[in-house]
């Protein structure tokens, strides 16, 4: 069910954390074009330094970071729900890049950039500390086979990296479908005393995230779905 997005390489790994994985994917001639076309409009190119996200997006509003947006139809349709946010898109996948370029035009959107870099670097390199309001990484990769657990993203060293970039009360929302990655989501945010839990435990889905297809498919075969929501104190 889950739908391929991100990576990452263990923290005790001589290389660097990443967040995706390099697959091979289909460009269709449309996606291929909406890259091709629109990217002046809605794509920025990465630069190792720091990004304005104000100017970039020509207004003062919240700022949300996405990582891992796959083809990008839950990424728009969040847009759409909340018009007064602005959200900065990142993934490395070619066909999702183009779709999402697409879907941003065909609906009007005019609150996404995206980012065709892995979003470690980005983080590091060109957010500013206390620029952010949200972060949201929806149903990264999984990994479900134990020893490539070490693989996964959303580990201690790679929070660590995003947290200076939240402000104060700003959040950070993950959801999975696989239960075992969700009880390590939980673990590594308690393990955070910055952070609080928004929820007892796992957090209801809140009302700006659809329902994915891959989310749907796997409710009809009896999965579940678990969202966390932390909050910065």
């Amino acid at each position: 069910m889950t739908e391929p997005q991100t990576t990452s390489q263990t923290p005790e790994h001589p290389r660097a954390i990443r967040s995706f994985v390099l697959r091979q994917g289909h460009m269709t001639a449309a996606q291929q074009r909406a890259i091709d076309t629109l990217w002046p409009r809605y794509g920025l190119d990465y630069r190792a330094e720091n990004l304005d996200l104000a100017q970039t997006f020509g207004r003062a509003a919240p700022k949300v970071l996405e990582i891992g947006f796959g083809m990008g139809t839950a990424t728009a349709e969040i847009a759409r729900r909340l018009p007064d946010t602005d959200f900065l898109a990142a993934d490395v996948h070619g066909p999702g890049v183009g779709n999402l370029l697409k879907l941003i035009e065909e609906q009007g959107i005019a609150n996404i950039r995206v980012m065709r870099h892995d979003a470690v670097e980005i983080v590091e390199n060109m957010l500013a500390d206390n620029s952010l309001d949200g972060i949201h990484i929806f149903f990264p990769d999984p990994w479900h086979k134990k020893r490539h657990h070490k693989r996964r993203l959303i580990q201690a060293p790679f929070v660590a990296k995003l947290l200076p970039k939240l402000k104060s009360g700003g959040y950070i929302h993950l959801a999975t479908d696989w239960e075992e990655y969700a009880a390590q989501m939980l673990d590594v945010l308690r393990a955070f005393p910055g952070l609080e839990n928004t929820a007892e435990g796992y957090a209801p889905t809140p009302a700006y995230r659809p329902e994915t297809k891959f989310e749907a498919r796997g409710k009809r075969l009896g999965h579940g779905v678990w969202d966390l929501v932390f909050k910065k104190r």
